[in-house]
């Protein structure tokens, strides 16, 4: 059974956030990972994973002004040099905290710019994040994200996310494969799954509609849970939903589910 990982930014949001790695431990998770560390001092949040024997699995690339609507800068005309920049911040993040995978976040297509300049700019930022994460021993993830919940974000399907690192050719990077962003866009999850195993890293999971803890909606979770034992995904499931009458009640799945925290 994939080991779950604990969403900081989606779960215990009823604690500030430096009092959610005890929270994530409390309740039976060794693995946690969040959206964004860069408002913290690194020693900090090390001292946290430490502290309560965690290990955390991933967190994103620097994605421009989140508060004022930006969701990553990679396929943004002008900002590559930006991009090049923030490569060096997360990679500083992820060498302190003993991160060993870190997600790129494609970001939402300007106006007056086509398909092929934000396809050509993401593909160039993606082989040269790829390159740079390889030298310190991070791999590169990349994540469709549903264009309902983020309108306009230029890689939203498994096909998009995959052409993208067809073109930039990158042994060192992959897809972050968000199980409700595909439902939402494509379905069709189990094959999906077993066809690009090899080059899915990372998983998050909630369930549709309402991004709720599985068990909540259309998603058979049990089935899922089953078919990626039997095709041998190894990687880590991050829990990156909203639960649906608090973080402690929205645990119940895990027992049910019997998953390995």
């Amino acid at each position: 059974m994939p080991q779950m990982a604990a969403n900081l930014s989606m779960l215990f949001t009823e604690l500030p956030f430096m009092q959610r790695f005890e929270a994530a431990a409390k309740a039976g998770f060794t693995q946690v990972e969040y959206l964004f560390p860069y408002e913290y001092e690194a020693e900090q949040l090390r001292a946290e994973l430490d502290k309560y024997h965690l290990t955390q699995v991933l967190h994103n690339l620097p994605p421009g002004d989140w508060a004022a609507g930006e969701r990553g800068i990679a396929c943004l005309p002008d900002r590559v040099d930006e991009f090049a920049h923030s490569l060096e911040q997360g990679i500083a993040y992820a060498t302190a905290l003993g991160v060993h995978q870190l997600n790129c976040l494609a970001g939402i297509q300007p106006a007056g710019v086509s398909d092929e300049q934000a396809m050509a700019v993401l593909v160039g930022n993606v082989r040269l994040a790829g390159e740079t994460l390889k030298a310190h021993g991070i791999r590169l993830l990349l994540e469709p994200i549903n264009h309902f919940d983020m309108p306009g974000f230029f890689v939203n399907t498994t096909a998009k996310g995959l052409a993208v690192l067809d073109e930039a050719g990158s042994d060192n990077a992959y897809l972050q494969y968000d199980i409700y962003h595909a439902q939402r866009m494509e379905g069709e999850l189990a094959n999906t799954m077993a066809k690009h195993l090899p080059r899915i890293a990372h998983m998050q999971l909630a369930d549709n509609p309402g991004r709720g803890e599985p068990g909540t909606g259309e998603i058979n979770y049990a089935f899922l849970f089953a078919h990626l034992d039997a095709i041998g995904y190894k990687g880590s499931i991050g829990c990156e939903y909203k639960p649906k009458a608090g973080t402690e009640a929205g645990l119940a799945w895990l027992q049910r589910y019997d998953v390995q925290l």
